[in-house]
């Protein structure tokens, strides 16, 4: 039975978490909103137009979404040729897929972002595939992102891993019934991602490829939420 190894993208195989918090800051400022950086980071993950929800509200005037979207989507792709893929992140890739792991991309990036980002991690030839935000009707925390990477993967949720670093990541990865890798190098403390379901945590991609053999993707996707964390000292006890 084939085994799928899920990754999001931004915040866990490549360094953006940051520069989208700074872009969605300023295509708020720019239409008229203030929105903390903080509230804009915990929300960083979601699809555009959740994004503008959760942060709105559903009293918001509606007809400014695409206005925020475009804003967001120009200030953001002035980092294209910049974007860098986080220590060992194109490695963790080749390596599961050298054991056998068929390795899908879930994240709500498309086109030339979507490409942007790939050509940071510079391992396509480990990735099965990519599912984004355009083939699903419902982005995370939804679970039709997951499931539509475990349909092209052909595996099912519980010989599969979804590796992501954030609550949206782990509430989309635990409806869709595979086991949750929380990564915190997109910023979100531990607490939340254990309470969102994360059964392992690591620092970074490069922590989790070296602890690969102890990790769930080392000793298959069977385990329940109860979270490993991994060297408490050096993420400051977050």
């Amino acid at each position: 039975m084939a085994r799928a190894a899920l990754f999001d993208v931004d915040g866990t195989l490549v360094d953006t978490n940051h520069l989208h918090t700074v872009t969605w800051w300023e295509a708020f400022r720019q239409g008229g909103h203030r929105v903390t950086m903080h509230a804009v980071h915990r929300a960083v993950g979601l699809g555009s137009a959740d994004l503008i929800a959760h942060l709105l509200g559903e009293g918001r005037d509606r007809d400014q979404d695409e206005v925020l979207s475009d804003a967001h989507r120009t200030l953001y792709g002035t980092y294209f040729e910049r974007l860098a893929a986080f220590e060992s992140a194109g490695d963790l890739l080749r390596t599961l897929a050298g054991r056998d792991w068929r390795i899908v991309l879930v994240t709500s990036a498309s086109g030339a972002e979507l490409g942007a980002l790939r050509r940071a991690i510079d391992a396509d030839e480990a990735v099965l595939t990519t599912t984004s935000a355009d083939d699903v009707s419902s982005g995370k925390p939804a679970p039709e992102p997951v499931l539509q990477a475990l349909e092209l993967a052909e595996a099912r949720a519980e010989d599969s891993v979804f590796v992501g670093d954030t609550v949206w990541d782990m509430a989309a990865g635990t409806r869709a019934g595979v086991t949750c890798v929380g990564l915190l190098s997109g910023g979100i403390p531990r607490a939340a991602l254990e309470a969102a379901g994360a059964a392992a945590l690591y620092r970074d991609a490069a922590e989790l490829l070296g602890s690969l053999d102890d990790s769930p993707l080392g000793r298959g996707a069977a385990r329940q939420p109860g979270a490993e964390t991994q060297d408490e000292d050096a993420l400051g006890g977050r």
